[in-house]
């Protein structure tokens, strides 16, 4: 009798075991670790770009697919095809060479020493809108089905187009794509559903550039983001204006890889630099602007020893040269970042991705711009000199570089060089991509925003509200 009832009370104690075993194995195997990113060198893992703790049954790309309008090819590929009617601005000479390589530009072969493999290319800061669109059709959530879509990415190369016409006084030619281009999409069944508050497109130029305000022949840009329909379209581009329905994304730079090893080898590099200026400016004197800022910090970086001023202006300096700017960026501890013909400047994100503490003197330049894809805290990666009239100003520049502690000079280094893989877009002819880079975080912020109107919408509210409204204080000076 005992020995049977030691038996029974044996089994009974293994079965609890077992069933306590399989308990824990199945928690452990539901467990998304995907939820915890990667923060080695500030590179996130791209599995984890959406992760919101789904279990491993869900569908992962429920609310992420995307559908891409197919629209006629004069909007897109017929610019490429007539790359020679293309130029770079004022310079004439054509953007043929720009679109090698899916729109990153010929490979630099000879870095000399500043640059490392096959990743670098003389990449054209006006070619975003065919990199991303190259880079959308590697997406990994497309649908066909644009009842299924979150977003809708409509491919108009807005900036190629009004590249053709910028100094053209015909105010018909300037406008006649982008009045074409409304009229085609408000036409379609997709544009009904939400009236085009999911429908988004890049534009390689900067906002202004779509924005006239009057039918004046001395007015710049085209009429595109006045048209009524426009007004309820989200468009993504180099720089912004004050306008809700306009975001701005980084400017490409000449570094495209393909997998995660590739930035932290360029992050190491950057750490390991020595840096013997102690800050550097790159860029040309503006004498048809008045009393610009850019002209008083020219001055005050002309003057300082501690300073290394490239003057592209001047014969025989050539900043169309990724290896001699990108050299200048990663020998220096601060580079200076004042506003030029327009608030922003691609300068930023090449210094950014040399290791240089990037120095602002307007809010405008990347504070109010650049809110996916910049640190909330400003001070941890950035100096701000707030220059609200540049004739009145007196301030040191190197006198206030020079009074930054090293601790704090090298935790803004260190900053900057995590923010590196969220402004470089990834070599979109790659299907290996394993980190989140400048495009995953634009995809992640259009995608809230269309889920914002969504839920407006639920909630019986106007989906219309503050969408495309304008936001005066965005260039404000803060009162600090």
């Amino acid at each position: 009798m005992e020995e049977k009832l030691f038996r029974t009370t044996c089994s009974t104690d293994l079965c609890f075991a077992i069933f306590i075993s399989f308990a824990l194995i199945w928690i452990f195997l539901c467990f998304d670790y995907s939820t915890f990113p990667s923060s080695d060198n500030g590179v996130l893992i791209a599995s984890s770009v959406f992760s919101t703790n789904k279990l491993p049954l869900q569908n992962p790309c429920s609310g992420r697919y995307l559908f891409i309008h197919n629209i006629p090819s004069r909007f897109n590929l017929d610019l490429i095809r007539d790359c020679q009617s293309l130029t770079r601005g004022t310079d004439k000479s054509d953007m043929c060479p720009y679109f090698q390589n899916s729109g990153l530009g010929p490979e630099i072969e000879d870095s000399r020493g500043v640059f490392f493999n096959s990743s670098l290319f003389k990449t054209n800061q006006f070619l975003l809108e065919v990199i991303f669109h190259n880079r959308i059709k590697q997406y990994e959530c497309l649908t066909n089905d644009s009842a299924m879509a979150s977003g809708i990415y409509v491919p108009f190369y807005a900036g190629l187009d009004i590249s053709r016409y910028l100094w053209n006084p015909n105010i018909s030619a300037r406008d006649s794509s982008a009045r074409d281009f409304v009229r085609l999409i408000s036409e379609k069944p997709e544009w009904k559903r939400m009236f085009g508050r999911d429908h988004f497109f890049v534009a390689g130029r900067i906002s202004w550039d779509f924005r006239r305000k009057t039918d004046e022949v001395s007015g710049w840009g085209s009429i595109l983001r006045f048209l009524p329909e426009s007004h309820n379209m989200t468009m993504l581009s180099i720089e912004a204006s004050s306008w809700r329905n306009d975001f701005a994304i980084p400017y490409p730079t000449y570094f495209h890889p393909s997998k995660r090893s590739e930035v932290v080898e360029w992050q190491n590099l950057m750490r390991a630099r020595r840096r013997p200026h102690l800050f550097t400016l790159i860029g040309a004197p503006r004498p048809g602007l008045r009393d610009s800022i850019r002209d008083t910090v020219i001055k005050q970086c002309r003057d300082s020893s501690l300073c290394k001023f490239m003057d592209c202006s001047s014969n025989g300096v050539n900043c169309d040269d990724p290896i001699t700017t990108m050299k200048a960026f990663q020998s220096s501890i601060f580079c200076l970042q004042p506003p030029g013909d327009s608030y922003t400047r691609r300068s930023i994100f090449d210094s950014i991705l040399g290791g240089c503490i990037p120095v602002f003197f307007n809010p405008g330049t990347a504070y109010s711009q650049y809110l996916w894809h910049f640190p909330e805290n400003q001070t941890a990666y950035s100096v701000y000199i707030p220059v609200r009239d540049a004739r009145i100003w007196s301030g040191s520049i190197e006198g206030i570089l020079k009074g930054i502690s090293k601790e704090r000079e090298s935790a803004m280094r260190e900053e900057v060089i995590r923010m590196i893989p969220r402004i470089v877009y990834a070599d979109p002819r790659s299907s290996s991509w394993d980190f989140e880079d400048a495009f995953d975080l634009a995809i992640k912020g259009i995608l809230e925003r269309v889920e914002d109107v969504r839920r407006k919408i639920r909630e019986g509210r106007d989906p219309g509200e503050g969408f495309d409204d304008p936001r005066d204080s965005k260039y404000t000076f803060s009162i600090k």
